[in-house]
């Protein structure tokens, strides 16, 4: 591919500038109102464009000033959506970034009323879950050291992925959240872990003994001292991908016949928290969940296990 000279690249800094000018100067401040004030991820900011563009790009007649635009309008975008064959989680995303922006517009005094308040989206049909047991957990926890060694990678690459898998179960933590941590967010004296999740809030989050020494062996077999805590084979940042493969890799060894997500050892954490009796409120908090309806999907699973048990073990189920 050809490099772009200085002309070629201020070129296209200015066809950039020119396609969000398009938004407007109101979701220009939007957006920045998120990215400044809010500390919002890059991923959000992205999403955020997104629904933004894809109303001035997808609704024939949309008004070139927000303020001027009614429900009928974002009904009709609503429409538009669900005819497209969108899934509903996407749908209701983009929504919630558009409610999001009228709200910054009525802050700002810039509206008397949301357009949107009064569109009703499609209902989600929300899926519980999937967790492992705790006899799959300690299956999975066994994988990297039983695991036969690949061609050329260093020797400390079971130690670190035991650590991680033992971190991940031990303290919930997002995948994003585990791959930016420091050396130095890790304490083995109070055996908690600094962690910054959404919108860069900060959270301390208690590790188990296990994970702790897990770690420990990781670093002493790497000769991890400082800067970014889990390291790939060139010794940089590991990469979130990177550890969606290794989870992949260990469930399938470990004979563990469900799609891999690291997002499973959150789900398995949260659950068998509730049902060692840890209230919700508590696991709340560590997960680091904005609201506690979010929270509250892992007393469902916990419900739908009680049934299990009764129904296969009660005389008159």
């Amino acid at each position: 591919m050809k490099a772009r000279g200085p002309k070629g690249a201020e070129r296209a800094r200015e066809r950039t500038a020119k396609a969000r000018l398009k938004l407007g100067v109101h979701a220009d401040d939007f957006l920045r109102h998120l990215e400044v004030e809010k500390s919002a991820s890059p991923k959000t900011l992205k999403a955020y464009r997104a629904a933004l563009e894809r109303v001035r790009r997808e609704l024939p007649g949309f008004p070139a000033d927000w303020r001027q635009a009614t429900s009928e309008h974002f009904r009709e975008h609503l429409f538009l959506r669900m005819k497209s064959g969108a899934a509903r989680a996407s749908v209701r995303a983009e929504f919630a970034a558009l409610r999001s922006f009228y709200r910054f517009l009525r802050l700002r005094q810039l509206m008397e009323t949301n357009p949107l308040r009064d569109v009703q989206l499609p209902k989600l049909q929300r899926q519980l879950p999937v967790v492992l047991s705790a006899s799959q957990i300690e299956a999975l926890l066994s994988a990297p050291a039983q695991a036969p060694r690949e061609k050329q990678a260093p020797s400390w690459m079971a130690a670190r992925d035991t650590a991680i898998l033992e971190l991940f179960y031990s303290s919930g933590l997002r995948i994003s959240e585990l791959t930016a941590l420091d050396v130095q967010d890790v304490d083995p004296y109070s055996e908690t872990v600094r962690v910054f999740g959404k919108g860069r809030k900060e959270r301390l989050v208690p590790i188990g003994g296990p994970a702790l020494r897990a770690i420990s062996q990781y670093r002493q077999q790497a000769r991890v001292q400082a800067g970014p805590l889990f390291l790939n084979k060139s010794r940089r940042r590991l990469q979130n991908s990177s550890v969606w493969d290794a989870v992949k890799k260990y469930l399938r060894l470990a004979g563990i016949a469900i799609p891999a997500s690291p997002h499973k050892l959150r789900h398995s954490f949260a659950t068998h928290l509730l049902d060692a009796g840890a209230d919700l409120r508590s696991v709340q908090e560590l997960l680091g969940h904005a609201h506690l309806s979010t929270t509250q999907i892992y007393t469902h699973v916990t419900t739908e296990q009680m049934k299990r048990v009764y129904e296969s073990a009660h005389p008159r189920a």
